[in-house]
Parts: structure tokens; sequence; C-alpha cells
């Protein structure tokens, strides 16, 4: 076992009830002004897509904001991504000729960790073009949203719900953001005191903290996780433990709800089953797994 998954698993429950969070588009109002102007520009700078811009940018924004990708680690997305556009009508008619992909698409099915300290690890290994520049473009995400994304408050009813929260359950940041970034975010906006630990995508999956960190050290009916994407409600469910969503659109609305009703109901025991279920149902209308565009 790596030090990562160790120093989750050395977690010893100090509550009855666990709570992992999830951080960007969830706690913080931060996916758009990341994506759209971090992460989007980068990525047609990098991988050759001026061409297409237009389309390289509607196709970043459904895949990582509005579809049930939405949260997906970036590697994983930027290869949905590159999926997308190969059967876009706009990518032929305008003869671009996409990079293949394929040694990044084997190093994501092989690392659990897939973060820049893996990638970089991995670029010194193989001497590979498509892993050199995949580790560039992600570089320079970083540094662009180390620069520019600052002063992005937590979304209003996040502080009264962290109160609520922190005197029955211990609390866990769960992100596939980096740490750096995770770190710096809450402790500027001084929530980082209520949290436990703070995982990023360096300490693997949301579904490999919720095991090493909770399971089987709390009841099942006794954690929750709090998420933004169907990646962090599938981190739930791989753990069969609760899930609560964070609607995006309607993430104020949503909060407000965990603080009135759906707290209470967790910590007396009655959130599983059939209001589980009704908030969830609500959560998945809002997120299409196929894109409405012509494909080829």
């Amino acid at each position: 076992m790596d030090n990562a998954h160790k120093v989750l698993l050395d977690l010893k429950p100090t509550k009855e009830f666990f709570i992992g969070i999830d951080s960007d588009g969830c706690v913080y109002d931060s996916m758009e002004i990341k994506h759209k102007e971090c992460f989007c520009p980068a990525t047609i700078k990098y991988f050759n897509l001026q061409k297409i811009s237009k389309y390289a940018r509607e196709t970043w924004e459904f895949v990582n904001l509005y579809s049930t990708t939405r949260g997906a680690n970036r590697y994983k997305a930027l290869l949905r991504v590159f999926e997308l556009l190969k059967v876009r009508p706009e990518t032929k008619s305008r003869n671009v000729n996409l990079l293949d992909l394929a040694p990044l698409q084997t190093w994501v099915e092989t690392e659990s960790k897939l973060g820049n300290p893996a990638l970089a690890k991995y670029s010194a290994e193989v001497q590979d073009e498509i892993i050199d520049l995949t580790l560039r473009w992600s570089e320079e995400v970083n540094k662009v949203i180390g620069e520019l994304v600052s002063d992005v408050p937590p979304f209003p009813y996040v502080k009264e719900c962290l109160d609520a929260m922190f005197p029955e359950a211990d609390l866990m940041v769960i992100s596939q953001t980096p740490l750096e970034a995770l770190e710096r975010e809450w402790e500027e906006h001084n929530i980082n005191k209520y949290v436990r630990l703070i995982a990023g995508q360096e300490y693997g999956t949301k579904s490999e903290h919720l095991k090493y960190a909770a399971k089987e050290k709390y009841d099942p009916n006794k954690i929750l996780m709090i998420g933004d994407a169907p990646g962090d409600h599938k981190a739930a469910k791989d753990n069969a433990v609760l899930f609560f969503p964070i609607i995006p659109g309607q993430e104020e609305i949503s909060w407000k709800r965990l603080l009135d009703e759906a707290l209470s109901k967790f910590f007396n025991g009655t959130y599983a089953g059939e209001y589980e279920e009704r908030m969830v149902a609500e959560f998945m209308e809002y997120l299409p797994e196929q894109p409405g565009w012509r494909t080829l």
C-alpha cells in the first residue's frame, strides 16, 4: 500500500458520522471560471484546436460542466473531449487532424492516482511526445488557475452547513482537484478548520478516498458523500454509502435544502430510501449523457 492510501486508512473515527465533501462546483462556484478561462484556452493552445476553437470550447464545456461527466478527472475529460470531437462534422469539414491520444489512454487505464506527480514520473519513464505534451498542458492549467482563480467564495449556506455538521461528523474533502489548489482555496476562506483531511487527485479516485477513509469504520448509513457530479454519486454507490447532490445551477437551493432538512434526516437515520432516491432522481435530470449537436 502506498503512502497516500495509508494516510486515508490511518484516519480513525472521532465521531459517529462521516461526511465527504467535493470542492469545485460543490462548495465553491469555481467550475465555470476554471473550465472556461483556464482549461479550455490551454486545451485549444496545446492540442492544436485553433481551427475548431468554437466547437472545442463547446465540447469541453459539455464534457466538464453540462453532462454526466461533469467533475471528471482532467485526463479522462480530455480523452472524452477528443472522442466527441472525432465525430463532430465540423472537425472533418475543417480538415482538422486530431492528435492521437492513445498513449494517454493507456496511462489513464493503468494509473489510479491521476495527477501531475504520477504523470511526471511516467513521462520520465516512457519518453512519449503525447505524454510530455499532456503534462505541459496540465502544468499550464495549474499555473493559470493559480494566477486567475482567487476570491471565489463558498456558495451561500455552505458555512452554515459546516457549522451544523462539524459537531456530529468527521468531515473530509474528497476531490479530483490538485491538492495544492484545494488547500489554498479552503484556507483562503477559513473553512479548512472544519475538515480532518483534504484529499485531492494525488490520493487516488474519489471511490478510493471513501473506501480507505470511511468504509468499514462507520455504519454505511452514517456515511454521506456530498457532490455536484455523477462521479460523486458513483463514489458513494461504489462504497454502498449515502449521497446528497448539489445540483448544478441550483447550488444555493441545494445547500439550503441540506441545511433545512437533509442533514437532520441523515443524523436521525431517515435519509436512506425514498428521500435519497428522490434527491438523486432530481439531480440526474440536469445532466444528459449525450450532446445535442450533430455527429457524423
